[in-house]
């Protein structure tokens, strides 16, 4: 039956019942390829994996940070949160329910309280849209708010991220690049979400201005209660914003932890060399930096076993033929490798 069609979600199973009541989100086996086609007729010619069987939780009021390199599945995996593309496989379970069982009505009330804030602030933008019909589209497709009370919310809505009253009639190109993510992250908060996914909000802003963005979402977290997913590449933002780290490697989750204990002691190889490449503003200060040989494996042909093998220093038989479990090594720490680093960090 079409995933369309169902009238009911899926019931959630004991064991899925008591995370849920310990997470506002959880993820379990998630996995999403993607096809591969060619020839005249458009035949399958194999798939990539893009996201392959992927476990986390996210706890209401926090911030799970994920990182990793670009192509390793980050924007993937929050599209699958957010049900933009189906996955293969797998469960996402938020507020208590199995997103990914949802049937359109309910998956259209679950996106009230989690919504999401895209890469580039300018692209995200109808330009043939004010400011007043962009933050005050979700209100009116909703039905929450009509005419003068539109825009008083809309208002509301400006002044909580920041921006003048002034602006409501203005279109996207009048801004510059932090006043449009200011806009973007005003339309999110429109139907007072519990949850937002914010896709790398920060990159395509110049430094001064990523500062005052990573403010504005602190603060908002802080006076709203706002839970985040936080994906970047920068380590310096994760370090200043998340509660909790996740890094990805190749489609694979290599290591999950808080933000202190993943960056005072990484157990995981990929993480150690992302950790050492992050620059220090001493120039007299000494780095075990880690340069990594090799390439990011291909997706579409992903090497048995462990899919860092082909570049860590620590692999062994094993590597090459097993994948390794994720499994929790210290208290709410988390990595998927045969050979942890432990105290035996060098290369």
């Amino acid at each position: 039956m079409s995933l369309w069609r169902r009238k009911e979600p899926r019931p959630l199973t004991p064991e899925e019942q008591k995370k849920a009541e310990l997470h506002l989100l959880f993820g379990e086996d998630i996995t999403k390829n993607f096809p591969i086609r060619g020839g005249i007729f458009s035949t399958i010619k194999g798939e990539i994996n893009a996201v392959d069987k992927v476990d986390f939780f996210v706890n209401k009021g926090d911030t799970l940070g994920i990182v990793g390199e670009s192509g390793c599945g980050k924007t993937t995996l929050a599209r699958l949160i957010m049900r933009l593309v189906e996955p293969t496989s797998g469960t996402v379970v938020f507020m208590g329910g199995d997103m990914t069982s949802y049937p359109k009505p309910l998956l259209r009330e679950a996106r009230k309280d989690m919504q999401m804030v895209f890469q580039d602030p300018l692209s995200a933008l109808d330009p043939r849209m004010t400011i007043k019909n962009i933050v005050g589209e979700p209100l009116f497709v909703y039905k929450l708010a009509r005419g003068e009370e539109l825009t008083r919310r809309v208002l509301e809505l400006l002044e909580i991220v920041g921006l003048k009253k002034e602006y409501l009639n203005r279109f996207p190109h009048e801004f510059s690049g932090g006043q449009r993510q200011r806009i973007n992250v005003a339309r999110a908060l429109a139907l007072k979400p519990s949850m937002l996914v914010l896709d790398e909000p920060t990159s395509a802003l110049d430094v001064s201005v990523q500062a005052q963005v990573l403010n504005l979402l602190m603060e908002l977290q802080r006076s709203l209660g706002l839970t985040y997913i936080f994906i970047t590449h920068d380590l310096s933002v994760i370090f200043h914003i998340s509660d909790r780290v996740a890094v990805m490697y190749a489609g694979k989750l290599v290591e999950l932890a808080s933000t202190e204990a993943l960056f005072s002691g990484p157990e995981h190889p990929y993480t150690f060399a992302l950790l050492s490449a992050v620059p220090v503003a001493d120039p007299n200060a000494k780095r075990d930096r880690v340069e990594l040989t090799g390439e990011v494996p291909n997706p579409a042909r992903p090497p048995l076993g462990c899919r860092f093998h082909p570049r860590c220093w620590k692999r062994g038989k094993i590597c090459f033929t097993e994948e390794p479990e994720f499994r929790e090594i210290h208290p709410n720490h988390f990595v998927a490798c045969h050979f942890p680093l432990g105290q035996d960090r060098k290369p």
